[in-house]
């Protein structure tokens, strides 16, 4: 479904990510996790078309998106959650899932009854200005606006972040059961225990490269993995 090839993005003349490859394929939660600063949120921006690679290409469903503008990419069913989810705080949380399918051309409302489905803390506040939300409620809606543009993937950069360990659990379990319905994860996240407890495949970032990479269950065993990010 992506196929990510040799990009080098750079801010100014730090070169944030070098030589990145990697491929997502259809069905899959895929997680690229490392420390703070090794790059994850970068490779998200730049498959995204907020930023763009010196070289290689970014390749979607079979076609070269490394040109594409951001907005048009949500029309080719790829949904962006960023990093500190990034809802329309003086909106409500109805109008934040509203904007949510713009690119559907009208609000369908078989999809708003199945993102209050999926998150119902969500239907009890749905008049509520989403600024007041907490964060993991912020977090849901943020998920749940992706959800309205039926993506065929589906990016999430950093959703753990800030969260309480309960909420963490119930985000995580979510992204698997939207995985188990058919949307392809591709998941940025520091929280590398739990990224690796639920990906297919992961990759492993170090300043802005990649290290390592194996299925979940190998880079969970992996020594390496354990002292550098489980505490092991």
């Amino acid at each position: 479904m992506l196929q990510v090839n040799n990009i080098n993005v750079y801010y100014g003349k730090i070169h944030a990510v070098k030589d990145i490859s990697f491929h997502v394929d259809s069905g899959e939660i895929v997680s690229l996790i490392g420390a703070n600063g090794a790059g994850k949120s970068t490779i998200i921006h730049t498959i995204s078309g907020l930023l763009r690679s010196k070289t290689g290409n970014i390749q979607f469903l079979g076609k070269d998106i490394s040109k594409t503008e951001a907005h048009k990419l949500v029309y080719q069913g790829l949904a962006h959650v960023p990093e500190g989810r990034r809802i329309f705080l003086e909106m409500t949380v109805m109008e934040n899932l509203e904007m949510g399918a713009y690119s559907q051309g009208k609000v369908n409302t078989n999809d708003i009854a199945d993102v209050f489905e999926r998150f119902p803390r969500l239907k009890e506040r749905q008049k509520q200005i989403a600024g007041t939300l907490s964060g993991g409620e912020q977090q849901m809606l943020a998920i749940g606006r992706a959800l309205m543009s039926h993506p065929k993937l589906l990016m999430l950069d950093e959703p753990s972040m800030g969260l309480a360990p309960l909420l963490v659990e119930q985000i995580f379990h979510i992204i698997q059961e939207l995985n188990q319905a058919g949307t392809t994860v591709l998941l940025v996240e520091q929280n590398a225990e739990m990224a690796l407890q639920i990906a297919n495949r992961a990759y492993v970032l170090e300043s802005g490269h990649v290290v390592l990479s194996g299925t979940g269950k190998e880079l969970m065993e992996s020594d390496r993995i354990r002292k550098a990010y489980l505490g092991g």
